[in-house]
């Protein structure tokens, strides 16, 4: 009993002791699934809005705290793409992705996800989770999927990104800047797809395939000088109409940048107004900040619609004369003896009267060296408010993908999967990563199926992954400047497509058209409202549920007849069978609570007014599992209704927790001991011989 309530507390203790051999082979599979997740890390940190080094703290903290305290020893904890998705989809619309508030609300998020999970596991309702349901779950991924594959075509061609409240605008948007694709990055992208499906067909390659390419490509992108970046002032650019236009955006941004100072004075001033209880005041600086507010939504919308007229322009850049600065002219409109440097520039961002230059293809760049360091994540009530809806939901699809693909190996490795300690294990994982910059992670699929091909026996695993990171943390960052971020769009892409399962529709379909319409309606509404993706998955489950209700709010009552084989059957399937005038017979096909108890009600006297000479009505209830208050009161009046019209209420197959509480509320009296049998065969015998019908039969039974 104490050994189970420490293993309950500390569960990594059942691991030992370790032969040597379990020792060699989790250190195995922990290098081995380390090679392919640390460039994969770095791929879903840029999905989620976040700057590279992020995804590898991802895969640090959380990893090792999750294999310590969940119940799998071989599920991989770390950074997914649909998780990196959804928190991309969260925080983006509250911050500016890659900004110290956008960090700061990912840390907050992680921690609020940490903490649900916890909470969850904690008081044991890991069950909770079912109320998701499988067709759900499928629409969502599948559409999830589709939106990760497409928030890519901007790394993949080297276009400018769409920027709107509506993902299918943005990917629009991108599809008219198609004419602007960057040819060598299109090319890398190409080139990287077409070498990461050749090294998969070579054996020896296969589990560091990504490794290897990435180390290709890097090297590659070093060599033919893939990079081109540099920085200009407004003033350089020569145009007239780009000069003014390019102003006009500074100005704006600035603006912008002035009234969100002036929102961040007013609302301390808001605070303290409330708490000194000056209702005027406060409801004044409410006023004032909301019509700021408005003004700011006002001027991003200029400023974005400024920004794609400049994204289509490409500048040719001069090559200065000694003291002088470059000069930008927009492509075509150079003075013949003006030197080039021979390079199409555009512009990727405006800060204030400084232009960021690109004249070549995206690479990682710089990623700080060293383990990431303390930080207590922020938590405010307005933070806490506003991402509580998507903490929620990312908790739940964090924990779904972790337990199917922890018990998919429990099945093959025969150990016992506790769901209730995975939560328990992952939510301490996020919490514990919420404090060293990590965003919410959870069990991989791509990382547990290496860990559990490689050998892997214990959770140890994925300790010895962790320390890979930080090794690549501490040393090896360095090498990976010039890696293209193409590359990793490549990464992310291939990671997803097993994801888009166009058969399991079909399967579902085939199963139940119900569900086949509830995973399709999901899929399309999250794909509608992305990035609001926790907007899907609700309308999703909420449907699961209502379409559940409605189920059980009217079950099947069948008309039974006797077959030719002696047993009852409905006889709306076969409207031959032999039917009695003077007994009816009935089959619910579901319990008895206040949902449906009036259509049980309704269908009972419905069939007793088919049936006028009927003296008997037989309720074969073998599914019947439960009975309510409700239930119980409506059956009180309705075997008093019939026996008032002469007519006998008969049960058979009733179950034991049914019969328990008809025995505790006096319905068991009412309804007589002589009416109640254990089968339906027994009831109908006993029906023949008090209506008379004497034979050898009835003399046994009431012998």
């Amino acid at each position: 009993m104490i050994r189970q309530q420490v293993l309950r507390i500390f569960p990594f203790l059942s691991w030992f002791p370790l032969s040597w051999l379990i020792f060699r082979g989790d250190l195995v599979a922990g290098i081995t699934g380390a090679l392919i997740l640390v460039p994969k890390a770095m791929a879903y940190a840029q999905l989620s809005g976040l700057p590279l080094q992020f995804g590898l703290y991802t895969a640090l903290v959380p990893a090792i705290i999750g294999a310590l305290w969940g119940s799998s020893r071989q599920l991989a904890t770390g950074p997914v793409a649909i998780l990196s998705l959804m928190t991309a989809a969260a925080v983006t619309p509250m911050a500016v992705p890659g900004s110290e508030e956008y960090i700061g609300l990912v840390l907050l998020l992680t921690l609020l996800v940490g903490c649900i999970q916890l909470f969850l596991g904690v008081v044991k309702l890991g069950s909770a989770v079912n109320f998701v349901s499988h067709p759900v779950i499928l629409g969502f991924m599948n559409a999830a999927a589709l939106i990760i594959g497409l928030s890519q075509l901007d790394m993949l061609l080297g276009i400018p990104k769409g920027r709107s409240d509506f993902f299918l605008v943005d990917v629009w948007e991108m599809l008219g800047y198609i004419p602007l694709t960057h040819l060598p990055t299109l090319a890398m992208s190409i080139f990287s797809l077409v070498l990461m499906l050749a090294v998969k067909r070579v054996a020896f390659l296969a589990k560091s395939g990504v490794l290897v390419v990435v180390a290709l490509t890097t090297l590659i992108s070093a060599l033919i000088g893939f990079e081109h970046k540099e920085t200009g002032r407004i003033g350089d650019v020569v145009t007239p109409e780009t000069r003014e236009l390019v102003e006009e955006y500074g100005a704006t941004a600035q603006r912008i940048e002035s009234m969100s100072s002036r929102i961040a004075e007013l609302s301390v001033q808001l605070r303290q107004a409330e708490k000194e209880g000056d209702h005027r005041k406060s409801a004044n600086l409410r006023y004032r900040i909301e019509l700021m507010g408005l003004d700011i939504k006002t001027a991003e919308q200029e400023n974005r619609h400024r920004m794609r007229g400049i994204h289509k322009l490409y500048f040719v850049r001069t090559v200065p004369m000694e003291g002088q600065s470059s000069q930008l002219y927009q492509m075509g409109m150079a003075p013949a003896e003006d030197r080039t440097d021979g390079r199409r520039w555009h512009i990727r961002k405006i800060e204030q009267d400084v232009l960021r230059l690109s004249g070549g293809g995206e690479v990682v760049g710089t990623v700080p060296a060293g383990l990431p360091g303390l930080r207590i994540p922020a938590i405010t009530v307005d933070g806490v408010l506003q991402l509580m809806s998507a903490a929620l939901v990312i908790a739940l699809v964090a924990f779904m993908e972790s337990i199917s693909m922890a018990k998919a190996m429990a099945g093959k490795t025969k150990q016992r999967i506790d769901p209730n300690q995975e939560l328990i294990g992952q939510g301490m994982a996020n919490i514990g990563g919420s404090f060293f910059q990590s965003y919410p992670a959870s069990g991989s699929f791509t990382g547990s199926a290496i860990n559990l091909q490689a050998g892997a026996q214990t959770g140890l695993a994925m300790v010895f992954n962790g320390f890979f990171v930080a090794v690549t943390l501490l040393f090896l960052t360095p090498l990976i400047y010039h890696l293209p971020k193409a590359v990793l769009a490549v990464i992310i892409v291939l990671a997803v497509t097993g994801l888009i399962t166009p058969r399991a529709f079909r399967h579902i379909w085939k199963a139940s058209r119900a569900d086949g319409l509830l995973a399709l309606v999901t899929f399309a509404v999250t794909l509608l409202a992305a990035p609001h993706l926790d907007k899907g998955i609700m309308v999703g489950a909420l449907l699961a549920i209502g379409h559940y209700l409605y189920r059980t709010m009217a079950p099947r009552v069948a008309i039974l007849g006797r077959y030719k084989d002696g047993t009852l059957r409905d006889v709306k399937y076969h409207p031959d069978l032999a039917t009695s005038t003077k007994v009816v017979a009935i089959r619910f096909d579901g319990s008895l609570y206040f949902a449906n108890i009036a259509h049980f009600e309704d269908a009972v006297l419905g069939a007793v007014a088919d049936n006028h000479e009927a003296q008997f009505l037989l309720v074969v209830g073998d599914s019947i599992n439960f009975i309510d208050s409700s239930g119980e009161e409506m059956l009180h009046n309705l075997v008093a209704q019939l026996q008032q019209s002469g007519i006998e209420m008969v049960f058979s197959g009733l179950k034991k927790q049914v019969l328990d509480v008809m025995r505790a509320t006096g319905l068991y009296r009412v309804i007589g001991e002589q009416n109640i049998f254990s089968t339906e065969n027994q009831a109908l015998l006993a029906i023949s011989c008090r209506l008379g019908e004497e034979d050898d039969a009835c003399a046994l039974f009431r012998s």
